[in-house]
């Protein structure tokens, strides 16, 4: 849980940090800047904790992941935010935790559980009202629309791709390398990244490498890490509190002060991630992998383990 909240926060903060850099670098320069900042800082962190290669089994994972998650997604989340106001964005990037609960649920054998859907259909409903109350009075571009569902649908299937490689090398390892490889594929930014590094203002560079830093490395590891201890569609439901969030630090940080209406879809975000990730009162709890398995045969194995059968033996 403190993982979990770790990574909404500073998510959230990138919402903040991303429209101040924007203003200087394409949306292509600031997602290679920002993973090249990333990757570096775990390099670092891998070097000290003596973190070697991961395992040949997770590196399709960590491919896909990389180059869906660290690279389609950056690229097209800032490319859609310079063309719709940030409501109509944080609506449309919602769809993502629903689409992470689908694709789990039918590629990983997560199923849908009664209180997930519950929970989704709550936080779904409060990023709608957020949305809608942070919308502008200007049009959507359908292009910017567009590039957010492309986001979207990157952010998700990327989740469900790393979700697998979680069980061939730590979190630390595959944050690493998924950002490296999304850099990789950034590199035909590289250019432009470094003709607006030379104009952009001091400003917009510290938001950039702050990207990096903590909502790249630090944020992606504790999701990692959570990840690997839960399942995919819970852990997406989650990220539903990033609009709430959103909303808080604007008004600490940006005296945006929210209206009722704001404040009304940010609870309502708030209770559906709550819902969506309580236990139900049958006897259930999560096996390694992240799904529930039944009480009854935990049990059995942990007794079996423990010489507790009637032959009093280990198998």
């Amino acid at each position: 849980m403190a993982a979990a909240a770790t990574t909404v926060v500073l998510w959230a903060s990138a919402f903040v940090s991303i429209r101040s850099a924007g203003a200087a670098y394409s949306p292509g320069a600031l997602a290679l800047g920002r993973l090249l900042a990333g990757a570096l800082v775990l390099g670092v962190i891998c070097a000290l904790c003596k973190e070697g290669l991961p395992s040949r089994a997770a590196w399709p994972g960590i491919a896909v992941s990389g180059l869906l998650w660290f690279g389609v997604y950056m690229v097209a989340l800032n490319w859609g935010e310079q063309k719709v106001d940030a409501g109509t964005a944080a609506l449309v990037v919602n769809v993502g935790p629903l689409v992470v609960a689908l694709l789990a649920g039918w590629l990983l054998g997560e199923g849908l559980p009664p209180r997930l859907l519950a929970g989704m259909g709550v936080s779904f409903a409060g990023a709608v009202v957020v949305g809608l109350s942070m919308a502008g009075d200007g049009s959507a571009s359908v292009v910017g629309v567009l590039l957010c569902l492309l986001a979207a649908i990157s952010y998700a299937s990327g989740v469900v791709a790393q979700k697998p490689a979680l069980r061939h090398a730590s979190a630390l390892q595959v944050t690493t390398w998924g950002c490296v490889t999304g850099a990789v594929a950034c590199l035909p930014f590289s250019a432009l990244l470094w003709d607006q590094a030379a104009r952009a203002p001091l400003s917009a560079t510290l938001n950039m490498i702050y990207l990096g830093v903590f909502p790249t490395a630090l944020a992606f590891t504790t999701w990692a890490y959570a990840l690997a201890r839960t399942t995919a569609g819970r852990m997406g439901a989650t990220t539903y509190a990033v609009p709430a969030i959103v909303v808080l630090m604007s008004w600490l940080l940006l005296d945006e002060v929210p209206g009722w209406l704001t404040l009304i879809g940010g609870a309502l975000c708030l209770a559906g991630v709550a819902v969506s990730r309580s236990r139900s009162g049958g006897p259930a709890r999560e096996g390694r992998s992240g799904v529930e398995e039944p009480a009854d045969a935990v049990t059995t194995a942990s007794e079996a383990e423990n010489g507790d059968s009637e032959g009093g033996t280990k198998p």
